[in-house]
């Protein structure tokens, strides 16, 4: 009898499926499932952290192609559950201990068809017809292309549609590249003004949660009408009811629109006082962020670093950030070029998935030798809570950059000599500020504790030649630690991403 064991079946049925790469935390009795899938030929990226674990899954569902699901056997169903959506080359598995060790006959295993692709739907044609209607009609219209659009694959169908359309268009956090940020459409640097001025918003692939303040004032117009497009019928008319509501594939849905654009011949001028608007705040923001990016005063301020990062960076490379102000900010100033070449903290405002998705995102494109440098840009903080995986990128000589904008706090941090001061006036616990942490932490020795390459970075000069050499090396890691001036922050907002703070 050709027995095989629980461990044996899983792997063999995440082979069949095209898996390339399992990421996770061995310990018993996954270390049987790891050996197994080794064997298969699956390569097994040992972690540090579970939570850079579920980076890694939501790597894979959000940066690449969906892999063909083939068969899994039926004996081990109850024993997998396995988030499959992704590229080839990516899993994340949860598995009853009980089943790894039992072996059955091979002979008795009943295969079965999974996870068969949806199918491709579209939208209602009357509603369709009163989008159009709606955006026809709007004096200050504004498209939100957001993280569903670059899951969909839509780029190409959706510059078209911006093309054509003449349509302004702001991205999401995890929308950037899905249109280049530099397209002259785009209005990423006047945010604020353009959701709160907005008459008619298009969203595609995003939605109103607290990223986009829930579409309501004082954010938004209060009269704003809502389009949206939307593959999962619960999340419709969530906060905000819509004046059409587009149900479907968001590729099929923004062809049907295209076609009714094209069919009419109709598009938005861009000699309207709407894109004069747009255009005034765009100028007004990017000439602030140049005076403060050119200051030459040491220690750096947040624009200074970006500004010189953004001049270094490949326009094809994976960006992820993580961070309070390292985030917003680096998300203005980083450009993305390309669809799903960027990856930050999400919906939630995750911290500590940072490492975890430049792991993932390193594996894949080492083992494709694409020659696409993965960058991860992290506050002080952020970077805290997963930051032993530099670990793994040395184990595994992945030529991560990793850019740790260090501050000495969460938002801000103090000096080293107030920080002195301050602790010979007693306990810190109960006297230093909740958001500080050590002054001027060596995380670059984190990284050359394990063989990888650190910079202590203090000046311009050093921040260019650092990088510089960093992305020259494809052998292993590098960490930057960039110690900027504590109290840098964010230019003035019009309002706030959230709430603000009563400190």
């Amino acid at each position: 009898m050709d027995e095989v064991t629980g461990a044996q079946l899983i792997a063999e049925s995440l082979k069949a499926q095209k898996v390339e790469y399992m990421f996770g935390i061995v310990g018993v009795p996954v270390i049987e499932v790891a050996m197994a899938a080794q064997a298969a030929g699956i390569k097994y990226v040992g972690m540090r952290n579970e939570q850079a674990v579920e980076a890694c899954r939501l790597y894979s569902k959000f940066a690449a192609r969906p892999s063909s699901l083939e068969a899994i056997p039926s004996v081990i169903e109850k024993a997998v559950r396995t988030s499959m959506y992704g590229r080839p080359g990516a899993c994340y598995v949860d598995i009853a201990g009980d089943m790894v060790n039992a072996k059955v006959d091979r002979s008795k295993v009943r295969e079965v068809s999974c996870c068969p692709p949806p199918p491709v739907s579209l939208a209602d044609h009357d509603e369709i017809t009163k989008a159009i209607s709606v955006l026809k009609t709007a004096k200050a219209p504004l498209i939100i292309i957001g993280k569903g659009a670059a899951y969909g694959r839509a780029e190409t169908v959706l510059k078209e549609f911006v093309e054509m359309s003449g349509l302004p268009f702001l991205p999401t956090p995890m929308g950037k590249g899905v249109l280049p940020d530099d397209h002259p459409n785009c209005v990423a640097a006047a945010r604020s003004r353009a959701l709160l001025q907005a008459d008619v918003v298009l969203l595609l692939g995003a939605r109103l949660n607290w990223i986009l303040h829930f579409g309501l004032p004082p954010r938004f117009n209060p009269d704003v009408k809502i389009i949206q497009v939307e593959l999962c019928p619960e999340e419709m008319g969530n906060n905000v009811r819509p004046a059409a509501a587009l149900l479907g594939d968001i590729n099929a849905i923004v062809t049907q629109l295209l076609a009714c654009v094209r069919k009419d011949g109709w598009k938005y001028p861009f000699n309207t006082e709407w894109w004069s608007t747009l255009k005034e705040k765009i100028a007004a923001n990017a000439k602030m962020s140049k005076a403060l990016a050119l200051k030459e005063t040491l220690p750096m301020n947040y624009y200074t670093v970006f500004h010189h990062i953004s001049q270094l960076l490949p326009h094809d490379c994976i960006i992820v950030s993580e961070g309070a102000n390292t985030m917003d900010i680096g998300r203005t100033m980083l450009n993305n070029y390309l669809p799903r070449h960027r990856l930050d903290a999400g919906t939630f405002g995750t911290m500590g998935v940072g490492l975890g998705f430049a792991i993932a995102a390193a594996a894949l494109e080492k083992s494709e030798n694409s020659g696409r440098r993965v960058v991860c840009v992290e506050g002080d903080s952020a970077f805290g809570f997963s930051g032993m995986e530099v670990e793994t990128m040395c184990r595994y000589n992945l030529p991560v950059v990793l850019i740790v904008v260090n501050n000495n706090g969460i938002y801000s941090g103090m000096d080293p000599k107030t920080w002195k001061e301050m602790a010979k006036m007693g306990d810190l616990t109960s006297i230093a500020p909740p958001v500080s942490l050590l002054p001027e932490a060596r995380y670059d020795e984190v990284m050359t504790a394990f063989g990888g390459r650190g910079f202590l970075v203090r000046t311009v000069e050093e921040l260019r030649s650092a990088l510089q050499l960093s992305l020259s090396d494809w052998e292993k890691p590098s960490l930057l630690n960039v110690l900027i001036d504590p109290s840098s922050d964010r230019k003035q907002q019009e309002f706030p991403w959230l709430t603000r703070s009563n400190l």
